[in-house]
């Protein structure tokens, strides 16, 4: 790379030759994406391995797609769209999935006034969650099992295998941690 080449610039050039069907450009051009795609997914995606999937997809929806990008913005720019998209699909479908094992007419109803609002249109909350996982990462699982799935705290506490009275003090708490960074900025 000369020095008035930036590597945004090499990313536009693999681009192009990618795009004109140079394989050996595509395989550079993925490999270098990688790091920033995985990265884009991890901060919407809490858990690594969800987050892995998400890379993955946004890895082949770049190849696959890559007739699609006009130039009209930047190559960095476009692969941020193809990922952060990723992302948010593999968590609709995570959410679709964890809803449809669970059968709507035992569930519990979540009481509304201590429940998130449901986290497929709310990133703020999975980046809420993602701050949660960094700093107290057993409270993540009983908080999302809760207030984004409706499952009942009997259910939760099987699941994650902890008696009742830590699963409620665990939502409690991670409601505490994650109300205040779910608040409007203004």
């Amino acid at each position: 790379m000369s020095e008035s080449t930036s590597p945004t610039d090499d990313l536009g050039v693999l681009a192009e030759r990618a795009k004109d069907g140079d394989r050996n450009a595509m395989d550079d051009l993925l490999r270098q994406v990688h790091p920033r795609v995985l990265r884009i997914c991890r901060s919407v995606l809490p858990y690594s391995a969800d987050a892995e999937d998400a890379a993955q997809e946004a890895l082949l929806n770049i190849a696959t797609k890559i007739g699609t990008y006009s130039g009209r913005s930047s190559f960095s720019t476009w692969v941020h769209s193809v990922a952060a998209n990723s992302a948010r699909s593999t968590y609709r479908k995570l959410k679709r999935t964890a809803q449809a094992a669970h059968n709507p007419e035992t569930m519990e109803k979540p009481d509304p006034r201590t429940t998130s609002v449901i986290a497929g249109t709310r990133l703020d909350l999975l980046e809420a969650l993602e701050t949660l996982e960094r700093d107290r990462p057993q409270m993540v699982t009983p908080l999302v099992l809760r207030d984004v799935y409706g499952l009942s705290y009997e259910e939760i506490a099987a699941e994650v295998g902890a008696p009742l009275g830590t699963v409620k003090s665990r939502i409690h708490d991670a409601r505490e941690v994650v109300r205040p960074l779910l608040r409007p900025k203004d």
